[in-house]
């Protein structure tokens, strides 16, 4: 396997990965794996800037509308699968394309997950009851008075990882850097990280004109229809909760396109700043094909 190669394209959302990986999988003629932890599912479509039929046509991808908003999806089960179409695809082909924001996914394909414990699942139920109706400065306030070891590190910003953290110290008694051993799993096949960057001005007016393109597609009524499901972790996420504020009319819909905008670029620097913490990224500008042919090695 060691002739084996994954080419993974990282790198904020709206920056144009979709498109350079489909460049790169038609030329070495293989397939894509998503390694987006929205795309995956099937009853999200617009909100989730899933790639197009025409996309999805022009090059095999794994992981897209695979699963359900019912069912679990995590980063555990991503590296399962993940490695196993990988193997697939190696069957046939020396290359396998990997794209997608989702940093943790990413980090659990190239170097494994650690081993996490059981989880109260009515100690989980309640954290995320009780994140519904208080929010964020709740769970930062909670987090900083029960793990201050985990507050301090940093990740107070992202609503999943205050959450998880918070359910195993309230599990466990230890905090979730007790369990962090950070050791890598070797693979059998090579990684190549490429990292996509626009100016922030330009990254911006991409997030702005996609969240007008979502609500011209029909994002609302997308929302709408999932109005019943809108507590499920899946739909916890930017694009549906502003429009679910919208619909429950807790605000109009031109202040909900703007808190979409605002959190789609909050968003996006929380990505920046988990890639650039990877010195094996090698960066290059999205419509720069040479540059990316260059990174690949061919």
């Amino acid at each position: 396997m060691r002739n084996k190669t994954a080419i993974i394209i990282v790198g904020p959302t709206a920056v144009g990965k979709t498109a350079a990986a489909i460049q790169l999988a038609q030329l070495l003629q293989t397939k894509i794996i998503s390694a987006d932890s929205r795309q995956c599912f099937r009853e999200l479509n617009i909100g989730v800037a899933k790639p197009s039929g025409e996309e999805l046509k022009s090059a095999e991808h794994f992981f897209i509308s695979s699963h359900s908003i019912h069912e679990e999806v995590n980063a555990a089960l991503f590296e399962q699968l993940s490695l196993q179409w990988a193997n697939e695809v190696f069957k046939d082909n020396d290359t396998v394309i990997m794209v997608g924001g989702t940093g943790l996914y990413i980090k659990a394909f190239c170097d494994g997950l650690d081993e996490m414990p059981a989880v109260d699942a009515a100690i989980r139920e309640d954290i995320r009851r009780q994140y519904e109706h208080k929010g964020m400065v709740w769970m930062q306030e909670e987090i900083k008075k029960k793990d201050p070891g985990f507050y301090f590190s940093g990740e107070v910003q992202n609503p999943q990882r205050l959450m998880r953290a918070l359910e195993i110290k309230m599990s466990t008694g230890r905090s979730i850097l007790h369990y962090r051993q950070r050791q890598k799993k070797a693979r059998s096949f090579n990684i190549i990280k490429i990292g996509l960057q626009l100016p922030k001005e330009a990254l911006h007016t991409n997030i702005d004109q996609r969240t007008d393109e979502m609500i011209a597609n029909g994002l609302v009524e997308e929302a709408r229809s999932l109005m019943a499901c809108k507590n499920l972790n899946a739909l916890r996420t930017v694009g549906y909760r502003e429009m679910f504020e919208y619909l429950n009319l807790k605000m109009s819909l031109s202040e909900a396109i703007a808190r979409i905008k605002r959190n789609t670029r909050l968003y996006a620097k929380r990505q920046m700043t988990w890639f650039r913490k990877d010195a094996n990224i090698q960066w290059a500008q999205p419509g720069d094909l040479s540059a990316l042919k260059k990174i690949a090695g061919f």
